[in-house]
């Protein structure tokens, strides 16, 4: 049961092949994600921002600052990977970034803003893109592996279905006051 609160929609599994078909579907799936938050949330009062999505989990508030913050990291993780060759990345810990003060006190309509703006320019990024261009790569020292941008895409277009399903379920199964 936990698994499934945790993974709604299942862990993220890279695809072994990636055709172009595909990198547009990654991209619309980050496109429409900040518009598909901002519907998410409207309607939820603070209590209910301050639901834990699951267990243990983070808040709803929480989730959406989360993704702000690591949708960030993911452009300029592209733009390292576009202009140096195989760039070490830095990693975060976002369960520290998960607790810091702003997440507490920065309004969530500030982070749908953010990712409304973030997300243009991540998609007129990538659709201006070569193929060549889908096969730059980038080492994720924490993992010691390296990440062509188009699998990075395919996982960053799972990250927001997948913190989406975490509202969307929630929502669903009601909250418990």
């Amino acid at each position: 049961m936990l698994e499934q609160l945790q993974y709604p929609i299942g862990r993220f599994e890279a695809p072994m092949l990636i055709k172009p078909e595909d990198l547009k579907i990654y991209i619309n799936d980050i496109r429409y994600l900040p518009s598909l938050l901002e519907i998410a949330v409207q309607d939820l009062d603070a209590w209910q921002l301050n639901t834990p999505y699951r267990p243990g989990g983070w808040t709803v508030m929480q989730v959406v600052h989360h993704v702000a913050d690591s949708h960030m990291n993911a452009l300029t993780r592209f733009k390292l990977a576009l202009t140096e060759d195989n760039p070490v990345i830095k990693p975060y810990d976002e369960a520290a970034w998960a607790k810091l003060g702003d997440m507490e006190r920065t309004p969530i309509n500030m982070s749908i803003t953010l990712l409304h703006a973030l997300h243009a320019r991540w998609v007129n990024l990538m659709e201006s893109m070569s193929p060549e261009d889908w096969e730059r790569s980038f080492v994720h020292p924490e993992h010691n592996t390296t990440f062509k941008l188009k699998t990075v895409a395919a996982n960053y277009a799972w990250h927001g279905k997948h913190h989406f399903a975490h509202i969307e379920k929630l929502k669903e199964r009601g909250f418990d006051k």
